[in-house]
């Protein structure tokens, strides 16, 4: 796990001195990402600069050390990632003479892209990755970001023509030509999805490489078209449907995540795992335990807040498993003091409030690990959403009755409090009580109206439901979530909403999250879920396996009950929680309203719009604290950046 930078100067007349400089300097901004080493390497005659910095997982001698050039002299190279069947293809190299330094994953990623070719090795490898690979023969750079989106990579043109490429936007904010401005239509998409979504990014003029995606630059600047080499959806709509039996598809999902486990865990440096509680990190746990040869280090946060709090479900899986497990108890104060750092932890506005545990689970493990396993990705590749089932059964009930009567009707129902549904639900049993009852109640008066089911899904993923108009100037362009033209065809409903939850809030929102809070803190975050195996199988099972005896993630669930009994995990899931709508009419107030109601929004938002959700949410009429908390972040954002929009 690294940090790379880049630039291509097509008028190559800068001093290789100060290319270097300026190369390194924007390195600099990544030092969390790599605090272990940096490095540059520049070619004034082509006018191109790469920069690395350095984490230092496999191969810890300077042998692993980048930007990295190939044997023959060819290819350069700066990766950030992991392969994670980088022994697999060093034995095919050294089957065809093919000689090494040392044996970091990223010399034997170079050295076969140098024996085979690009194309070949990306239809190949499994793992995680963003680089930047220059062919000093044909002078041309080439972007590449892995299959699902784990690892970041942005680029752009500067208005002085030149090109460059970073792991994050910030350290592209450190050229000093920098000239790019916010783009109000980019902000527009983040107060839907409380994320910027690829290929846009906050900026105008640059772009989030996609996942499964490469893009080539000449040595005259010229960006070529961006390519997919692996497409999820694509395989979604034509991979032959899985033949054998339920318990055959558990059987071939067990053995997959064993060996996607083990090939994670290799690394010269101390490894250990994220736990929950929950189905897909214990599944995550429970296997890795069975291929350590000692107590596997687990991590988990608890709440002083019971109705948060799921610290004991951990404690009990790790108990079973003979993990070696670390709890730290989080009190308000301790999660209030983490706001303050997510302006400056996030280099484009984001607003998913999971954050702030994401970051503190990050911490924790980080004291005695340098990497962990976590379980993200069970929720898209098996269904496991709410709305993956909710959206379809809903449209299925709207659609019966005409637009206006239901309209009518949600008016109604919507002048009831939020806290008024909240109190019923405390009349039920624990065991049978929804959290945030309101808020449910609020999403679902909000799909009413709906036009069909597309509409269903995108409403209950929105924040604000016509950012268009909240945001000054700006023109909300069109994404796979408001346009089902480009959603796989032939499924269910239940998988296409999955599938699109893959392509979209996964890499845009989980992985975004997971990356930047475990890099802040220097953790090499690791995904055994995501294995190109795991995904090709899951691809391939029906819906009806992945959703069965009514339950969701069913074939997860099977794997887990060979390794820890049912009891201990067949509960309800809420998750690690934060009040967000007490925090902002209670601790957080005054530095909310601060925010709510700065320059920059003045000057970039409707405020009135604004000024009716804050009234609204301090009066109790409705539950504002998620469209809030976007423009929280956004002002925070750009108060930590200096931005004036």
């Amino acid at each position: 796990m690294c940090g790379i930078v880049g630039l291509l100067d097509p008028r190559r007349g800068r001093p290789e001195a100060e290319s270097q400089r300026i190369v390194e300097a924007m390195a600099g901004r990544m030092v969390p990402r790599g605090p272990d080493g940096s490095g540059s390497w520049v070619d004034p005659d082509a006018g191109v600069a790469l920069g690395h910095r350095r984490l230092s997982i496999l191969d810890l001698s300077p042998a692993g050390a980048q930007p990295m050039v190939s044997a023959d002299g060819r290819w350069v190279i700066t990766f950030n990632g992991e392969v994670y069947d980088h022994a697999e293809l060093a034995a095919d190299l050294d089957a065809v003479g093919v000689r090494r330094r040392g044996h970091s994953d990223t010399e034997i990623l170079l050295e076969a892209v140098a024996r085979w070719g690009l194309r070949d090795v990306l239809e190949r490898v499994d793992g995680m990755w963003a680089f930047g690979l220059w062919d000093r023969r044909e002078r041309s750079l080439t972007l590449v970001r892995d299959r699902m989106g784990e690892k970041p990579l942005s680029y752009g043109h500067l208005g002085s023509g030149e090109f460059v490429f970073a792991s994050t936007l910030d350290v592209l904010r450190a050229h000093p030509d920098w000239d790019r401005p916010v783009d109000r239509d980019a902000l527009a998409l983040f107060f839907r999805f409380k994320y910027v979504p690829a290929p846009w990014s906050i900026f105008s003029g640059v772009h989030k490489l996609e996942p499964g995606c490469t893009v080539t630059v000449g040595a005259d600047g010229a960006v070529g078209p961006v390519e997919r080499y692996w497409d999820y959806l694509d395989l979604v709509g034509r991979t032959t449907p899985f033949d054998g039996s339920p318990e055959d598809a558990v059987d071939e999902l067990d053995r997959l995540l064993r060996r996607s486990v083990r090939r994670r865990m290799v690394a010269d440096v101390p490894v250990g795992a994220f736990l929950s509680g929950g189905i897909d990190s214990s599944t995550v746990v429970a296997v890795a335990q069975q291929e350590s040869a000692v107590p596997l280090r687990t991590f988990t946060i608890g709440s002083t807040s019971a109705d948060f709090d799921e610290s004991s479900d951990a404690r009990r899986v790790a108990e079973h498993l003979g993990a070696d497990h670390t709890e730290l108890v989080v009190t308000e104060a301790d999660s209030l003091a983490v706001v303050d750092r997510l302006g400056a932890m996030y280099d484009e506005p984001f607003a998913d409030s999971s954050q702030i545990p994401t970051f503190l689970v990050s911490e924790l493990a980080r004291r005695q690990v340098t990497v962990a396993l976590s379980g993200d990705g069970g929720d898209e590749l098996f269904a496991g959403y709410n709305r993956h089932v909710w959206a379809p059964a809903i449209w299925r009930r709207l659609e019966r009755v005409p637009r206006p009567v239901r309209s009518a009707g949600a008016a109604v129902l919507e002048r009831v409090p939020p806290g008024w549904w909240d109190g019923a639900a405390r009349l039920l049993p624990a065991s049978r009580r929804p959290r945030q009852l309101g808020l449910k109640v609020a999403k679902v008066l909000g799909v009413a109206d709906a036009s069909d089911q597309t509409d269903v899904v995108r409403r209950l993923v929105s924040h604000w439901q016509d950012p268009a108009s909240l945001v000054a100037g700006a023109a909300e362009p069109a994404t796979l979530l408001s346009d089902a033209a480009g959603w796989p065809a032939g499924l269910d409903p239940v998988g296409s909403i999955a599938a699109v939850d893959a392509v979209t809030y996964l890499p845009d929102d989980i992985l975004t999250k997971v990356d930047r809070a475990t890099m802040a803190v220097s953790l090499e975050g690791r995904i055994p879920l995501l294995d190109r195996s795991i995904l090709q199988l899951a691809i391939s099972m029906p819906t009806s396996l992945k959703v069965r005896d009514g339950r969701s993630k069913w074939p997860l669930r099977q794997v887990l009950g060979r390794y820890v009994p049912t009891e201990l995990v067949d509960r309800p899931k809420s998750g690690f929680g934060l009040p967000i709508e007490e925090w902002l009419v209670g601790p957080l107030r005054p530095w909310a309203e601060e925010h709510l109601f700065s320059p920059v929004v003045r000057d970039t938002l409707d405020v009135s719009a604004v000024q009716r959700a804050w009234n609204d949410h301090t009066s109790g009429r409705r539950n504002e604290a998620y469209s809030l908390w976007d423009v929280v972040l956004f002002s925070a954002w750009c108060e930590e950046r200096g931005i004036d929009p």
